[in-house]
């Protein structure tokens, strides 16, 4: 193998472990280190990053925990074979984020997991770390206008307006602060082109599903669960979709052409596009 890993940012001030398993990542969902070959001895790591060997032991366990490698005793450190497991979601948007023009189309209930995971590549960018031209955002979510299937009252089922205000109100939330911190970008001149839109649909939104750069899609389901929640001073027992700790399935087109994940994306972003264009409507963040 003639992996030649890039150069690390000497002005990057994370821990040495965390830089050489970012790099190395990288060069997984990139395919530069390909599915089921072998990584680089840990003498050679060692060579290739200029770090200690503990160092290098330590990214690799970082790698293992993210299931993007295997430890095989005696033989070494693999990639995966497959690309259809579940996966976190930070690292491929802040590697997103190293392109020239960014594009993230999320369908789901709120769009809280999406604000947590863009807000360390918004720090780089703010210090100069990542500078992308261009940023477009879309986002499709259900319209708590109407009634839903979930969250509804645990005791009847029941449809509850005061339930859907308060998803309503988190979802609101959320995206104006996405929106917000990229017209930031754009007015301090940081990102030359950001562009953030909203729209609704009517039904419930069961899964959520991530397209970044059109070339890796993650999807999940939410299950719906028990919950006790506080809704315009009243303390409601619900049937909620809960999503903050639910398993995302990675695909990436870099698989080929004829294989599953490439499918797997080529039919997310069809099924999103068909969505956007067609029964989803435009929603004002401000209510205007």
């Amino acid at each position: 193998m003639t992996f030649a890993p890039d150069p690390l940012d000497p002005d990057d001030d994370r821990p040495p472990y965390e830089q050489v398993a970012s790099s190395l990542g990288a060069a997984i969902r990139t395919r530069k280190i390909a599915p089921g070959e072998k990584l680089p001895s840990h003498k050679e790591l060692t060579e290739m990053y200029g770090f200690a060997r503990a160092t290098i032991q330590r990214a690799l366990r970082e790698l293992e925990d993210e299931g993007l490698v295997v430890s095989r005793k005696g033989s070494g450190v693999f990639v995966r074979n497959r690309t259809e497991r579940p996966a976190g979601l930070r690292p491929y948007v802040e590697q997103a984020f190293a392109s020239n023009a960014v594009t993230i189309d999320f369908a789901g209930f709120s769009s809280e997991t999406l604000h947590g995971a863009l807000q360390e590549p918004l720090d780089k960018i703010r210090v100069g770390r990542l500078t992308p031209s261009s940023i477009t955002v879309r986002i499709l979510v259900p319209d708590m206008s109407v009634p839903q299937a979930a969250p509804v009252r645990r005791e009847d089922c029941g449809d509850d307006e005061r339930l859907r205000t308060r998803m309503h109100d988190i979802m609101v939330g959320y995206a104006r602060s996405i929106r917000d911190s990229m017209a930031e970008l754009r007015h301090l001149g940081l990102v030359p082109e950001t562009s953030v839109d909203v729209r609704v649909h009517s039904g419930t939104q069961f899964f959520k599903l991530y397209v970044i750069n059109q070339e890796d899609a993650f999807f999940g389901y939410y299950p719906i669960k028990p919950n006790t929640v506080v809704a315009q001073g009243e303390t409601i027992e619900i049937y909620d979709l809960v999503g903050k700790d639910t398993v995302l399935f990675h695909h990436s087109v870099n698989d080929s052409d004829s294989s599953s994940g490439a499918q797997q994306v080529q039919q997310a972003r069809m099924w999103f596009d068909s969505v956007w264009e067609t029964i989803a409507r435009g929603f004002d963040l401000d209510g205007k």
